[in-house]
């Protein structure tokens, strides 16, 4: 079905690019519901990132944060130029479905708490979850992290020097991470490898399908 949109009933399209850039609510199309539209007038099918992609992308994060941490926890304390990082493909799974508990945490608790007790709260759910992934691999023989040589840790799994470094990564993570995570969004009608562009045009008139 083709759908045209009368230049009486809305702006021309030089006047949507002006009204775009200068960011106003007007450039909208009238007739169509936000959800029709992307910002600024051009036509969209954007829905937000399943959980699955979601969990993917924070998968991914934590497993790059571990190998470039211990890559330069080994530059700090024996300057190794070499820089070796090391991970397991445990990270995978704890880091991903951890981060993504992360996120309902923080859309549940940002209208309610203040960010520094947030990232308390995200901390000391990462020491929990920490605590009991590697309790549940060490059954198997199969947690890559021991803190034994620390003077601060809880049966190997966990251990207080490593708060503030929780501290920090959970900041990053909430206003980094997870908030611009959530931003992204699919279009399900692009092709790939194809930028997208401005709507199409038919005599003068916005065309959809």
């Amino acid at each position: 079905m083709v759908v045209f949109v009368t230049r009486e009933k809305r702006p021309t399209f030089a006047e949507l690019l002006v009204l775009a850039a200068a960011g106003s609510p007007k450039a909208l199309v009238p007739g169509l519901s936000k959800e029709e539209q992307a910002p600024g007038g051009t036509m969209a099918s954007a829905e937000p990132l399943t959980a699955l992609s979601r969990w993917y992308l924070y998968a991914i994060h934590g497993y790059f944060c571990e190998v470039m941490f211990t890559a330069a926890w080994e530059f700090v304390v024996n300057f190794n130029w070499k820089f070796p990082g090391v991970t397991s493909v445990w990270a995978l799974f704890i880091y991903g479905t951890s981060i993504l508990i992360v996120e309902r945490m923080y859309l549940r608790l940002r209208g309610r708490c203040p960010l520094l007790l947030r990232c308390l709260i995200y901390t000391l759910w990462t020491y929990l979850w920490e605590f009991t992934t590697g309790f549940i691999l060490r059954q198997f023989n199969a947690c890559p992290w021991d803190y034994s040589q620390f003077d601060f840790d809880f049966m190997g799994l966990i251990t207080l020097e490593y708060a503030v470094p929780w501290f920090c990564g959970a900041l990053i993570m909430e206003q980094f991470i997870i908030r611009n995570t959530l931003r992204l969004r699919f279009d399900k009608d692009a092709e790939p490898g194809e930028p997208g562009g401005p709507p199409a045009l038919a005599n003068g008139h916005v065309k959809t399908d």
